[in-house]
């Protein structure tokens, strides 16, 4: 045999894609050793790295010989990308020559090579053994490093390769004194919820009553929170708070979480995402760094934080393209990005936390403390906030200063933080039997399904739009109201929205001249 194909994939902009490995070899002639297919630099690398890694193993290396390889990766017009096709393109190689025989149809290969044949973990394995399965393979083979995350998918084996020379017995099936090298599929991974480690709980917060109620609507709706007041009155603990009350990620999303943190390299070994995650970037960050983008289009903070929370704390100090930008995944929940490369959907389904200081001092508005701020600089300031991103904001909660003699006191039990706990996990059941999803919260409810989904009286209905005519608010912003208030019927185990579920809601709603 000269000519033989194995199969891999790659993702590509998130989207995953399988690719056909294909190795012709002709005996004679000049020495050759080509890769096609739209390789970037670290494919067209792997030349060396393979032909290393074979020569380690024992056999026949590609660059012994007078032989000319071709390796080819299709589809062609796919940019092929990363490390992850070393494995495949040794074993194209390897059945071209007849040194390995196994039927590659049903089976899909992903590594990275060293020099000395043993297999490196490589990004983006869950994701695609995702799609392995959904392509209709059997079996998938990844280092050994990636074998947990590949483990999540059911419904596919799953095995873990250490060395290329393992991998080549292994499918050879080689008897007897090597026969302790056959690998044995991996047992699927199970990820139990694990015991919440928070740095601040709502213990941690002095006071503040109002701001922990609203936290609480926040994470049991899923609804952005905007937190406003002078510095030291604890927004950035409360914010921080809010992972200590939010319910664990079922297993899809689970699955959907951990797959984007592996397309970008930031699951480390065992360490896979029970929790939603938690995002915090600077204020310094960049427009791409959170948004995503770049020449080559990838996802940002607002990406790595789906299903999760985006802390963005000093609100007003990020650039305001930054806090623009964020008007379509607060409504939409994706980033659309397109530039002269390619474009992308990046999913970005969080909650926004946003922490702010009332002016530039941080003064404005307090008891005691005058405020130092010119007008010009706090025109300036608010204006960094616009209207339409104020408006995509649920709940807005002022805390003020807090009593030196109020810091010494302390639940030691935290027991302020079980029963919050206790009471969004009881909200987004009531949701979950609503929507037949956990995934989806109140405030994803779509305006056509407003009426069905979220009863109120008519007493109530009158109100919110009398309060609606009185505080000039949006059609947006009349929903908006509507859905926390559905939440907030959810927490207090009432099927019907009633008048004091649509004031309360109508308190966090951020007047024009906050």
């Amino acid at each position: 045999m000269n000519y033989a194909r194995v199969y891999s994939a790659q993702v590509s902009l998130l989207t995953p894609y399988l690719v056909s490995v294909e190795a012709d070899v002709t005996r004679g002639g000049l020495p050759s050793f080509t890769i096609v297919g739209l390789p970037d630099k670290a494919v067209e690398e792997s030349r060396d790295r393979v032909a290393s890694a074979i020569k380690h193993t024992g056999l026949e290396s590609p660059k012994v010989g007078a032989k000319k390889i071709v390796i080819s990766l299709a589809p062609a017009d796919l940019k092929k990308e990363g490390p992850m096709f070393d494995v495949p393109i040794a074993l194209a190689y390897l059945r071209a020559i007849d040194a390995v025989r196994f039927d590659p149809t049903p089976l899909l290969f992903i590594g990275e090579l060293a020099l000395d044949g043993a297999v490196r973990p490589v990004r983006g394995v869950l994701p695609l053994a995702a799609h392995a399965k959904k392509a209709g393979k059997r079996a998938v083979f990844v280092p050994k490093e990636n074998v947990r995350e590949a483990a999540l998918v059911r419904g596919i084996e799953v095995y873990g390769v250490s060395t290329l020379a393992e991998l080549v017995d292994h499918l050879n099936e080689v008897p007897n004194a090597r026969a302790a090298r056959k690998i044995a599929p991996a047992a699927p991974t199970e990820l139990a919820p694990r015991e919440k480690e928070t740095v601040f709980t709502f213990e941690d917060i002095r006071g503040q009553d109002t701001a922990k109620r609203a936290a609480v609507i926040a994470a049991a709706g899923g609804h952005n929170l905007g937190l406003q007041g002078p510095p030291g009155t604890g927004k950035t603990m409360l914010a921080r708070a809010i992972a200590s009350i939010l319910p664990p990620l079922s297993f899809d999303d689970m699955l959907e979480v951990n797959g984007i943190h592996s397309i970008c390299g930031l699951l480390r070994g065992d360490e896979l995402l029970t929790e939603p995650p938690v995002r915090s970037p600077h204020h310094t960050s960049s427009y791409v760094s959170i948004v995503g983008g770049g020449a080559n289009p990838r996802p940002g903070e607002a990406t790595l934080a789906h299903r999760g929370v985006l802390f963005l704390d000093e609100f007003p100090e990020f650039d305001r393209r930054v806090i623009e930008a964020l008007r379509q995944p607060l409504e939409d929940r994706v980033i659309s990005v397109a530039r002269s490369k390619g474009s992308a959907l990046f999913p970005a389904r969080f909650t926004l936390v946003a922490a702010m200081n009332p002016c530039p001092c941080g003064n404005w508005g307090h008891p005691t403390i005058a405020c130092t701020c010119p007008p010009l600089a706090l025109e300036r300031y608010r204006r960094k906030i616009s209207g339409p991103i104020a408006d995509r904001i649920d709940l807005w909660a002022a805390m003020g200063p807090v009593g030196l003699g109020e810091l010494d006191r302390r639940a030691a039990d935290n027991a302020e933080t079980r029963d919050a706990r206790a009471k969004v996990a009881r909200a987004r059941a009531a949701q979950e039997a609503r929507f037949g999803s956990s995934s989806k919260t109140n405030s994803e409810i779509s305006p056509r399904e407003i009426d069905s989904l979220i009863p109120h009286r008519s007493a109530a209905r009158r109100m919110l739009e009398k309060a609606g005519a009185r505080f000039n608010l949006s059609p947006r912003g009349y929903h908006r109201t509507l859905k926390v208030a559905r939440t907030i019927a959810d927490l207090g185990d009432r099927d019907e929205v009633g008048e004091n579920d649509i004031l309360e809601a109508l308190q966090y709603r951020r007047q024009k001249d906050s």
